[in-house]
């Protein structure tokens, strides 16, 4: 007996389709570990800002840090990159994240 394939092949309109890199996105993250009271909020503030992007970094009263940033597909996927690196200040244990559409609510990106 056989299986069929875990990831079927895409269908023939799909196959040939180019992901637009400068496609708006919206970027929701939480990050789990030691994330507060070490600058991970500025740092990802500063992070964010030299990718152009737009939203907040906010501390969550169960110790998780929490993430929302909009802009180009390819800046929150480098700002996703660097939550998930070495380099953040404290100890990233762990980052659940989505993306979705940008909704286009913020101007600039903060920290609260």
């Amino acid at each position: 007996m056989s299986l069929p394939p875990i990831h079927p092949t895409p269908s023939d309109d799909r196959a040939n389709e180019a992901v637009d890199l400068n496609e708006p996105l919206r970027l929701t993250a939480v990050v789990h570990g030691s994330v507060h009271g070490v600058g991970f909020r500025y740092w990802t503030w500063k992070h964010a800002e030299k990718l152009g992007l737009r939203g907040s970094a906010v501390n969550n009263s169960d110790g998780t840090v929490g993430v929302i940033a909009e802009g180009p597909r390819w800046a929150v996927g480098d700002l996703l990159k660097a939550l998930n690196s070495n380099d953040t200040p404290g100890a990233v244990m762990k980052v659940d994240s989505h993306f979705g559409p940008a909704t286009g609510e913020f101007t600039d990106f903060a920290t609260g």
